[in-house]
């Protein structure tokens, strides 16, 4: 008898399990079509590559039974041949490399500067009302405008290139980084004086410590504007780059190496954003992004 009562005691606790772990699961079905609703990590990796497949699903569908004439669309398959010539005879990593080096470069340099600035007018009012008008005239300046420019002040070598990213970069993360310390609650500089916070420290203690997870995300987001000005940057006297490639190639009418330049420039861009979230994760484990 009271083995049966053993067994029958694990049979109920076994349907309670089963229960909760059915509920579990319905509400994380639900909250994931919610409002800022969250899912795993595993799950969200599975619909990234899902999209991914799809897009050149849709690719393959229309380059062989679409019908879209390869001089428009080349297919999957002339793409990935002019892709590993490109890369085993043309030597294109070296342009990948030149490329990278240029973007980095002027991100880097507009970082060094924009950070500070952007910290300085979201904090102090009279620092704002003297630079942010003047940085909000800048941004919207076309970078293209000064290729001329750029060749007659400092010539056609890599400065030029890498001063086009600048130009591109700058004026963006200085006001941005300025609204991620604008962004930071009121109540918590207030709450810091009521601590003890000094008005001198309040920045060290307070507004860099909440905004700095902020400022790694604006980070992301211009370093992928950077790239876009590559194509601009390697108009000035360029020998070699992705962007170099992709302007020969359109002039020549290899549409596929269009492509590879194109997807080339997607995935290190990629790669980069990841890198990003991961360090962002590793410097900041308290936020709660």
């Amino acid at each position: 008898m009271e083995s049966m009562a053993i067994v029958a005691n694990k049979k109920r606790v076994n349907e309670e399990v089963n229960v909760i772990q059915e509920s579990q699961k319905r509400k994380y079905l639900s909250d994931a079509f919610t409002p800022k609703g969250t899912i795993k990590s595993r799950s969200y990796i599975t619909i990234s590559v899902v999209s991914f497949l799809l897009i050149f699903l849709v690719w393959w569908y229309e380059c062989n039974l679409g019908g879209v004439n390869s001089m428009f669309l080349p297919s999957v398959a002339s793409t990935f041949e002019s892709a590993k010539h490109m890369f085993l005879k043309e030597n294109f990593l070296f342009d990948i490399w030149m490329s990278v080096q240029r973007v980095l470069l002027g991100f880097a340099i507009s970082a060094v500067v924009g950070i500070p600035l952007g910290l300085l007018i979201g904090t102090y009012a009279p620092v704002a009302a003297f630079l942010e008008p003047l940085f909000s005239f800048f941004r919207y300046l076309p970078a293209s405008a000064f290729i001329q420019l750029f060749i007659l002040w400092i010539g056609i070598g890599e400065s030029s290139k890498v001063a086009i990213i600048i130009v591109g970069s700058l004026a963006q993360i200085i006001l941005m980084v300025a609204t991620n310390v604008r962004n930071v609650s009121i109540s918590l500089v207030e709450v810091s004086y009521t601590l003890g916070v000094t008005r001198g420290s309040v920045f060290w203690k307070v507004l860099l410590p909440k905004c700095m997870p902020d400022i790694v995300d604006t980070l992301r987001m211009v370093l992928g504007w950077a790239w876009t000005y590559i194509i601009v940057a390697e108009m000035v006297g360029a020998s070699e780059g992705v962007g170099f490639m992709i302007t020969q190639a359109g002039r020549q009418f290899m549409i596929s190496k269009i492509f590879v330049g194109i997807i080339t420039i997607g995935i290190i861009g990629l790669a980069l954003d990841m890198m990003c979230m991961f360090f962002k994760k590793i410097l900041f484990p308290w936020n709660e992004d």
